[in-house]
């Protein structure tokens, strides 16, 4: 199992629409946090593999409304 960590600036004020839609996106995605600081938001995802993380990520970076994404795979 790979554990990474989508992080997400937002460049739109809706919050809840946004987070529920990551939330959707598939069954890897443990978790959406809303945070404050330089993202709006960290989605934890635990998938099979990489290319799993690779699909993940790229569908919250083309939703509506992000601005940015950056993606880290925790190495333990």
């Amino acid at each position: 199992m790979v554990t990474a960590y989508v992080m997400v600036k937002a460049s739109t004020g809706d919050v809840d629409r946004l987070k529920s839609e990551m939330t959707a996106l598939d069954s890897g995605v443990e978790s959406v946090s809303v945070v404050a600081g330089d993202v709006d938001y960290i989605v934890k995802v635990r998938v099979d593999g990489p290319e799993d993380v690779k699909e993940i990520a790229t569908a919250i970076h083309e939703m509506p409304g992000i601005e940015n994404t950056q993606t880290y795979i925790a190495m333990d």
